[in-house]
């Protein structure tokens, strides 16, 4: 069956691009940066250099468009500029192997991360023989990761063969050639790192593995599939091996890293920053608009502390000088604004206070100004008790589109309105938030954070919404505990119905948030996920809630980590934990002593920090009642609670 394209701009975006159209080539430029991105992670497998070939190969994209002549021939033109920018730089890092770096070119290197087969199992939540694909690719020379690079697109239907062919400057015929002799180098390499993750492994194969230093390489591919080979405990490893073109066919593209901020790049491969009107742009001016993304770039640059911070490389800006202004009013590429949904605010006569911590904000369904909804926080893992309903007031208010969502920081929280909650929220350190809802009416997002919206319930799934959701970055959180009937109170078969429409809107989608029972055979979410499998419908990552009631500070801590770990071995996806705390509801409700809640947050965030799969996790909440326990972290805007104390210090 021929695959189709599943990204990428039409010839007439081209076509007007070439002509000298703003906002066609701003459109251009955002359509195929995560293809570029893709090629080039791939083909030089996550090393440092990645963000400046991407960058330089849009530099060049851009200089060469007026001299395109077909414009339908344009994503064959712009593979082949990538993989010779990917060549070039190759050629460089050959030509100065074995000199000694220079002190401020190895002071801008990123920290050290995961390479791109890494990312690709994390973020993509890869099934067993995916992630054994994904990891065989560490194993290829220099020549076959770029032919790999191309091919694997290929098979997940964002390239044809007339397009690998011309980027490799190749007939068909010898391209066909080349790709089967690198599928060879493939199998072999997924059948090694079969072998070298055998449990118990073979004794023999551990031997030759001693002189091994742990980095996978061409020649110790060799070496181990000669083991392999010959030796009657490994034989058999190749048994049941799927075809990798059946196992890639349908993957999506790697989600960019915020190094690569769609509205940043673009401002630095053209010199100059969206004109207001343009698409991506907006006239506010509140710092959760166009002042976050240059200030959260300066933020992290500053501290170092971050590799989402590393500033823009040093070849593209030295031909940019202008555009490093012109970047600190950019807003987010490609977002506009939509209908504001109604805010959750709770109040007391005479003043308005936080939610108290055992209320889960819940977002109304409908446009009506005083429509009250009850909301409960979660149960823990071990227990069902409902907790206590609050009565929402909402207030509609406009607000302005955030910034869009990047896979950055892990750290997050739950946020509702309150008295000084925009200071709060600043002070907090949170890198990300959320609000229960697909707006954020009233809080502004701080720079270097990231507002990640929400389809709460069945009554949330409505047009208005849906666009707003699209309109606020990659990320997109299902449905609320619908497995509570304080909360969103959703069969598995109604949430079925529901999902293709959140996935209509091409984002990054996580699962319903279950509020207990997400590592149970037969419970809410296994009904759900196994549906949506027979179904065919996409769920990129898994949402969970946890509280605990045990406050003793190793016990609860190793309950929720526990958790996690059983929910990722049932799914194998990436995980965010979206709502957590200690609150114990086995007798009402009641809360640890503050030093109690504040050892938590220091040893949980070390904690959930070690998990490789838990992408992100979120307090619950920001707002605190100064009058009575709770969970919160702020009872004003620059008053923390011992827990908004460990919560900001945690990195």
């Amino acid at each position: 069956m021929p695959k189709t394209h599943r990204s990428g701009p039409g010839a007439g975006t081209v076509t007007a691009a070439r002509a000298g159209d703003r906002r066609a080539l701003d459109e251009l430029l955002t359509q195929v940066l995560p293809l570029v991105y893709n090629i080039v992670g791939r083909a030089l497998n996550g090393h440092a250099d990645v963000d400046d070939v991407v960058q330089e190969t849009l530099l060049r994209m851009v200089r060469g468009l007026p001299g395109l002549r077909d414009p339908a021939a344009f994503r064959s033109w712009l593979v082949a500029i990538t993989i010779r920018q990917v060549r070039d730089r190759e050629r460089l890092r050959a030509a100065a192997h074995g000199r000694s770096a220079d002190l401020a070119d190895a002071e801008a290197l990123p920290d050290p991360g995961p390479d791109f087969a890494g990312l690709t199992i994390l973020r993509l939540g890869l099934t067993e023989q995916r992630r054994e694909v994904a990891a065989a690719t560490r194993w290829l020379d220099q020549d076959d990761q770029q032919l790999l690079s191309l091919w694997w697109l290929e098979e997940t239907g964002e390239l044809d063969r007339a397009e690998l062919a011309a980027a490799l400057g190749l007939s068909d015929r010898h391209a066909a050639v080349r790709v089967q002799r690198m599928k060879k180098q493939m199998e072999t390499s997924r059948v090694v790192v079969r072998a070298l993750e055998a449990t118990p492994r073979c004794e023999g194969l551990g031997e030759t593995a001693l002189a091994w230093d742990g980095v996978p390489s061409p020649l110790w591919r060799k070496r181990f599939a000669r083991h392999v080979r010959g030796c009657e405990v490994c034989d058999g490893l190749d048994r049941g091996l799927l075809p990798m073109d059946r196992l890639l066919g349908g993957l999506p593209l790697l989600a960019l890293p915020p190094t690569l901020d769609p509205a940043r790049v673009i401002a630095a491969v053209t010199g100059r920053a969206p004109a207001p009107g343009d698409p991506g742009t907006s006239s506010s001016a509140h710092t959760g608009g166009p002042g976050r993304g240059r200030a959260s770039h300066a933020r992290r640059a500053g501290r170092g502390a971050s590799r989402a911070g590393r500033v823009l490389p040093r070849s593209v800006l030295a031909g940019t000088a202008a555009a490093a202004v012109t970047v600190l009013a950019l807003v987010a590429a490609h977002l506009t604004g939509g209908p504001s949904e109604p805010a959750a605010r709770v109040t007391t006569p005479g003043r308005a206070v936080a939610a108290p911590a055992s209320v889960s904000p819940a977002p109304l369904p409908d446009a009506s100004p005083s429509r009250s909804a009850k909301a409960s926080a979660s149960a823990s893992p071990s227990a069902t008790h409902k907790k206590p309903a609050a009565t929402p007031t909402a207030t509609r208010r406009a607000a302005a589109p955030a910034a869009p969502a990047v896979q950055g920081p892990r750290k997050g929280v739950g946020v509702w309105s309150f008295d000084g909650v925009n200071q709060a929220l600043a002070s907090s350190g949170a890198g990300w938030y959320y609000t229960w809802s697909t707006q954020h009416p009233g809080i502004t997002t701080p720079a270097g954070a990231d507002f990640v919206p929400m389809i709460w319930g069945s009554a949330s799934v409505t047009d208005s919404a849906l666009a707003q959701a699209r309109a606020n970055g990659p990320y997109l959180l299902g449905f609320n505990e619908p497995d509570m009937a304080a909360q969103s109170n959703m069969t598995v078969d109604q949430a079925l119905a529901l999902w293709p429409k959140l996935t209509a809107t091409g984002k990054i989608v996580g699962s319903p948030a279950v509020a207990f029972g997400a590592d149970r055979a037969g419970g809410w979410l296994d009904r759900f996920m196994t549906g949506a499998a027979a179904k065919g419908l996409r769920v990129d990552f898994i949402t969970l809630h946890w509280y605990g009631g045990d406050f003793r500070t190793p016990q609860a801590v190793d309950q929720l980590t526990s958790y996690v770990k059983a929910v990722y071995a049932r799914y194998r996806k990436p995980i965010w934990l979206t709502e957590y705390a200690l609150i114990d509801f086995s007798n009402g409700t009641s809360f640890p002593s503050p030093s109690q809640q504040a050892a938590f947050v220091t040893a949980s965030t070390k904690a959930l920090d070690a998990l490789p799969y838990l992408q992100r996790y979120a307090w619950f909440g920001l707002g605190a009642d100064p009058s009575a326990p709770s969970s919160g972290l702020y009872t004003n805007g620059t008053t923390p609670t011992e827990a908004g104390t460990a919560f900001r210090a945690a990195r």
